[in-house]
C-alpha cells in the first residue's frame, strides 16, 4: 500500500544561501505515529511547514493521499490538520465557534454533530460556550487540535504539542494521539520531550542541520542501538579505577561507589561474569548489582552527535 505522506528530496534554501533542508526524503504509512526529534534549527519546523503550504520547497516533491502539495495543493491541504506550536486564537471567540469556522474555511458544511464529537473526545464539550480568553493553557491547546481536526484530516501535525504543559496535560494529550490513530488519523508530531516520543510514537525519525540521519521502528531502534549498563555498587569509595580491572573501560559513578559498565546485549559474551570475577579478584567488596537499559535519550543525542562529527 502507498504511503498516505510521501517526501522526496526536499529541499529548502533561503535568499542569504542558508539551506534548511537538504535534500529530505521520508515515507509514513497511514494510522502510523511518527516522532521526529531534532535539536532546534534542525528543520523540524520547516519541513512541516513545507508540507502544509506555509513555505515553498525549492526542490524536491511531496505528496498527501497521491496529491501534489504544489500541483494539486488544494486537495492535498485539505487532508492536513495543522496544530502550530505557538498558540494564535481569538481571546473573544467561544470554543465551538472557534471550531466552527475552522472547518468552514475548508469548504466544509456545517455539521454539529461533527463539531460535538471532536469537542467531546478532546473533553471540551462543557467549554464548548466559554470565550478562549477563559481557559487555561492546557485547554487552548486542546482547541487547537479541535480547530485542526475540524475538517477531517487525515493526517494531522503536532508542532511541539505540550510544550509548556504540564505532566499530567501531557499524558493527556498522548492518550489523545492514541485515541486519533485509533480513528486512521496519521500522526508526524515533533517534540523535545525524548519520553513523549518513548511512549507514544511507533517509528522515530531523527533530523539534524536539514537532514535526516535515521528513520527506524522505535523498538527495533532501541533494540539495534541501546545498550545496558551493569552499576556495581561497592562497600567504599574509590579514587581510581584499579589497575587490575583497565581492560574493561570501567567508569566510576557520580557517587564514588560504583563502577559503571557499559555492554551489548547481543555480543555472544557480555563479560559481565569475567567481570564480578575479576572485581573480587582486586579487593572490592561489592554491596549491589543492577543493570540499566539506554534510553532513547542517550540514543538521540549520541546520533545528533555523529551527524555533527560527519558534518
Amino acid at each position: 500500500m502507498a504511503p498516505i505522506l510521501s517526501i522526496k528530496g526536499v529541499r529548502k534554501a533561503y535568499d542569504g544561501g542558508f539551506e534548511a533542508l537538504k535534500g529530505v526524503s521520508l515515507d509514513i504509512e497511514e494510522g502510523e505515529i511518527l516522532a521526529l526529534l531534532g535539536p532546534n534549527g534542525a528543520g523540524k519546523t520547516t519541513l512541516i511547514s513545507t508540507i502544509c503550504g506555509i513555505t515553498m520547497p525549492t526542490a524536491g516533491t511531496v505528496t498527501v493521499a497521491g496529491h501534489d502539495i504544489i500541483h494539486d495543493y488544494r486537495a492535498a491541504r485539505s487532508l492536513i490538520g495543522l496544530v502550530p506550536q505557538e498558540i494564535a486564537l481569538e481571546p473573544f471567540e467561544k470554543v465551538i465557534n472557534t471550531v466552527r469556522f475552522s472547518r468552514g474555511l475548508f469548504g466544509k458544511g456545517r455539521k454539529d454533530a461533527a463539531v460535538e464529537d471532536i469537542l467531546k473526545r478532546l473533553s471540551l464539550w462543557d467549554k464548548r460556550d466559554s470565550q478562549i480568553r477563559a481557559l487555561s493553557g492546557g485547554m487552548k491547546r486542546r482547541v487547537l487540535i479541535a480547530k485542526a481536526l475540524a475538517h477531517d484530516p487525515k493526517v494531522l501535525f503536532l508542532d511541539e504539542p505540550t510544550a509548556g504543559v504540564d505532566v499530567e496535560l501531557r499524558k493527556d494529550m498522548w492518550e489523545i494521539v492514541g485515541q486519533l490513530r485509533e480513528a486512521g488519523v496519521t500522526t508526524i508530531l515533533t517534540t523535545h520531550y525524548i519520553e513523549e516520543a518513548e511512549a507514544i510514537a511507533d517509528r522515530i525519525a531523527v533530523i539534524s542541520d536539514g537532514e535526516i540521519l535515521l528513520v527506524e521502528g522505535k523498538d527495533k531502534l532501541m533494540a539495534r542501538m541501546g545498550q545496558k549498563q551493569l552499576v556495581v555498587q561497592l562497600a567504599a569509595p574509590l579514587d581510581t579505577v584499579p589497575e587490575a580491572l583497565g581492560q574493561y573501560d570501567l567508569t566510576i559513578g557520580e557517587d564514588g561507589q560504583s563502577l559503571i559498565y557499559s555492554y551489548d546485549t547481543k555480543s555472544e559474551r557480555t563479560g559481565i561474569t569475567r567481570l564480578l570475577q575479576d572485581v573480587a579478584k582486586a579487593g572490592l567488596q561489592l554491596s549491589d548489582v543492577e543493570t540499566r537499559q539506554s534510553s532513547l535519550e542517550d540514543i538521540f543525542v549520541s546520533l545528533v552527535h555523529k551527524g555533527e562529527d560527519a558534518a
